[in-house]
């Protein structure tokens, strides 16, 4: 990279942050950049203003840049609408790609589609681009993957192409019950007891039809018990990712899982997985986000645009 010019830049445009990575020679480490201007808190209008803050500082007047942006920044809430690709198929490249109208002349940006599913119902935006990174490192990969979230997927792919998916909304659920119920009380402080979590895990899988009433049980224990912070806050992840365990293998027996994430989210999920006798391998998430836009842009470059 010469000076502070990028060849092009890769984006992820999510609901809550903005990520950005100036690219260069291959032997050149990216720069990273991040805003919370995510698509969540940005009307349709704003989006270029929002990435122009982040990224004026490597744009030059009198050339055009490269940007290839995946995740909500395509959704129909964000800046302009990427259609989504229909499984089974491949995770979307650069010729599926949306060229944005920008109004700055120094940019030139495509936006990649998101995934979609007609029956279950489902859609994904952001995480078929963490797999696209998957196959760019393995092209042969066959299996399942997870990819934990605010809304975990789990992902069976075959012969390089997405065949089904589902969405658990684990996460938010989480997040609603411990900000916003009666459970928020039990939240003190950042506190994790490993065995506490093991624990739940287990009593949601074996017994999924309680979990309504072990919840309720944790504020119960707290009033009566004086319950730790440390055991309530475990105990309430375990059971809501044991239950989302029970519901995957119901679906179908699995004894290998791909978690591609953050330390702090793939990390439990591995740990529930292994002590139900499934192999679990971390990938991380934002290595797979950059491997799988570079994968795009490679595209892009054998177009010759």
């Amino acid at each position: 990279m010469t000076g502070q010019m990028p060849e092009w830049i890769a984006v992820d445009w999510g609901t809550t942050h903005l990520r950005a990575w100036m690219l260069g020679p291959a032997r050149a480490e990216p720069a990273a950049l991040s805003s919370a201007d995510g698509m969540g808190r940005l009307a349709p209008d704003e989006f270029e203003h929002a990435l122009l803050r982040l990224l004026d500082p490597y744009l030059a007047a009198g050339r055009v840049v490269q940007v290839v942006a995946c995740g909500m920044v395509g959704a129909r809430q964000g800046w302009f609408e990427a259609p989504y690709a229909a499984v089974p198929c491949p995770p979307p490249g650069i010729r599926d790609a949306v060229l944005v109208p920008a109004r700055d002349p120094r940019l030139a940006v495509r936006i990649l589609p998101g995934i979609s599913q007609a029956n279950p119902p489902d859609v994904m935006r952001g995480e078929e681009t963490q797999i696209a990174g998957l196959l760019a490192d393995t092209p042969g990969f066959d299996g399942v993957i997870c990819l934990p979230g605010t809304h975990t997927k789990w992902v069976h792919l075959r012969n390089g192409a997405i065949e089904r998916f589902r969405t658990f909304m684990t996460g938010e659920i989480y997040d609603l019950l411990s900000r916003h119920s009666v459970l928020r009380h039990g939240m003190l402080r950042d506190a994790w007891d490993r065995n506490a979590y093991l624990e739940a895990i287990d009593d949601a899988m074996e017994r999924p039809r309680l979990v309504s009433a072990e919840l309720f049980s944790l504020r119960a224990a707290t009033l009566l018990h004086d319950m730790p912070p440390a055991v309530f806050r475990a105990r309430l992840s375990g059971l809501l990712v044991g239950l989302e365990l029970a519901g995957v293998l119901a679906l179908q027996a699995i004894d290998q899982v791909t978690l591609i994430g953050s330390e702090a989210l793939s990390g439990p999920y591995a740990e529930a997985l292994r002590s139900r006798g499934v192999r679990a391998e971390r990938l991380s998430g934002d290595a797979m986000t950059l491997a799988g836009l570079k994968a795009a842009w490679s595209g892009l470059s054998e177009k010759g645009t």
